[in-house]
């Protein structure tokens, strides 16, 4: 396809920076602190980009401002351009771990943070002194709209994520199956657990949905069966303090389990039905794909993730 030079050389390329800062932002003045322009400038903006793409492109609502169904079109395309015009002029050696100074937005589950973290930090802290990570809380559900809306550089999540777009990419960080855990000074149990027991015992239950209901109840339901939750949670990191005190039992992925089992001194045991195999991905947008520094960071986590889980296995 030729390109043609005289209509693109009238559009300045600035206003898809514009663009892209006020998509990110919902809001004209944060927006202009993003790119380091005067409030009056990005208005003047986006009125230059409603001419251009003859679209409003965001209106006021009570909610604050809002996109428009074809800028929301826009959003990654105009993305993926930027991402590709900086790696044109950036030299990939322009990124080393060892002098460089950056901030990388992680998205990922507290199961993740406890398997990862600890070996990611201290891998950093001996390697790459000026990199600093901000973890944020998220799940399957919305981490790839966090990664659409530029929240956060990369996410690492539970699933396959079949439901990605063509600028979502994803890397299989880890497989994993699922084990029981729990304190036997407070439960009587021959192990292993018999399916007659784990439908005895009240359940802790993870989950960041709303009911009480997880991949455990739609493999008892096909054997017409189910369980009694105890507890749901959030948060993983609270299960095992919730098993260790009382006649409970939880059924968790196997190397988390591990770590807490090792940590607290509980027990475990192979569930008594079979459940799907889990899968841990690496999540990003495409406009990071070639970004030296992003690269870097995932083949680290990826790394990382090996060591940690040689260290439980092994």
């Amino acid at each position: 396809m030729a390109i043609d030079h005289i209509n693109l050389s009238r559009i300045d390329l600035n206003l898809l920076v514009a663009f892209d800062a006020l998509m990110a932002e919902r809001s004209v003045t944060k927006a202009a602190a993003r790119v380091g322009l005067g409030q009056s400038a990005m208005s003047h903006n986006l009125a230059r980009l409603r001419k251009l793409f003859d679209d409003e492109l965001l209106t006021r609502s009570a909610d604050g401002m809002q996109p428009t169904p074809r800028a929301l079109a826009l959003v990654d395309p105009v993305r993926i351009v930027l991402a590709n015009i900086e790696s044109l002029v950036n030299r990939p050696e322009d990124f080393d771990p060892r002098t460089a100074e950056r901030v990388f937005r992680v998205g990922l589950p507290d199961s993740v943070e406890v398997l990862v973290g600890p070996k990611l930090l201290a891998h950093v802290c001996a390697e790459a002194p000026g990199i600093r990570f901000r973890f944020y809380s998220t799940d399957e559900r919305r981490i790839l709209d966090e990664l659409d809306a530029d929240h956060i550089d990369l996410g690492i999540g539970i699933g396959t994520f079949p439901e990605g777009q063509v600028h979502h990419k994803r890397r299989v960080l880890s497989t994993d199956s699922y084990l029981c855990m729990f304190n036997a000074g407070k439960v009587d149990l021959k192990l292993p657990i018999s399916l007659e027991d784990y439908v005895r015992l009240p359940h802790i239950l993870t989950s960041l949905r709303r009911g009480e209901r997880g991949v455990v109840d739609d493999v008892l339901e096909k054997l017409g069966l189910s369980r009694k939750i105890a507890v749901v949670t959030p948060r993983f990191v609270a299960v095992p303090m919730l098993v260790a005190s009382s006649p409970v039992i939880t059924t968790m992925h196997a190397r988390l389990a591990r770590y807490f089992a090792k940590e607290l001194g509980l027990t475990l045991s192979p569930p008594p039905i079979e459940l799907p195999v889990l899968t841990t991905s690496l999540l990003w947008h495409a406009s990071y794909d070639s970004d030296p520094g992003h690269v870097w960071l995932r083949n680290t986590i990826v790394k990382v993730s090996q060591e940690a889980e040689a260290d439980l296995t092994g």
